[in-house]
């Protein structure tokens, strides 16, 4: 009984297609034996967990799935908008109150680089110096420090240091990834220090 299943498993093979080889040969991919088997086993698995996640039959998996990706891309680009609208209301509001501040500070769980970028455009750096920040509050995620060429300059690699991350920075602008967001509040003590001992009688 045992050889003959043996026998049996050593008969089967799955041809699972061909493919490009090396120097104009083509390579044929099968299966044989228990690999046919376990191979078997494992679409089931992963059929019948499809099944329950889609709500629909093998055969409109594909189209399911489809379905899905174009939505995921149409709700990104969806965020993305109202990401850049919320970037430009919250410049403008900082813009219109009367008595303009010479540090602005943001975080945003949400936000990404374009986001950072799109404030500090709409703010303009010449006089305010700007430190933005998006991703997890306590974890990782991204900085900007832009303002004034010589304060970002002087200023940058410093925060960098406090955030325990890296950045880098031209014109105005310095930016990174930071490890510990969580510290954010030692980066803009540090910020107010400087432009205390910049504007003593301010």
């Amino acid at each position: 009984c045992c050889s003959d299943q043996v026998d049996f498993l050593l008969k089967v093979i799955k041809l699972l297609g061909v493919e490009k080889g090396k120097k104009n040969k083509t390579n044929l991919v099968f299966l044989v034996g228990n690999r046919v088997l376990k191979s078997i086993e494992q679409s089931h698995s992963t059929e019948k967990a499809l099944t329950s996640l889609l709500k629909n039959g093998p055969g409109e998996h594909v189209e399911a799935v489809k379905r899905l990706q174009s939505s995921v891309k149409l709700l990104q680009k969806n965020n993305l908008n109202l990401l850049r609208d919320i970037a430009v209301l919250i410049a403008r509001d900082f813009k219109s109150k009367p008595a303009p501040k010479q540090l602005f500070v943001l975080h945003r769980k949400e936000g990404d680089s374009e986001f950072m970028n799109i404030i500090a455009n709409e703010i303009g750096t010449e006089e305010t110096l700007l430190f933005l920040t998006v991703g997890d509050e306590k974890e990782a995620g991204l900085f900007l420090l832009a303002g004034p060429v010589e304060a970002v300059e002087n200023l940058g690699p410093r925060v960098a240091e406090v955030l325990g991350g890296k950045g880098a920075g031209k014109r105005g602008r310095f930016q990174g990834k930071a490890a510990k967001m969580s510290r954010r509040g030692e980066v803009q003590a540090l910020l107010q220090e400087f432009l205390s001992h910049q504007n003593p009688g301010a």
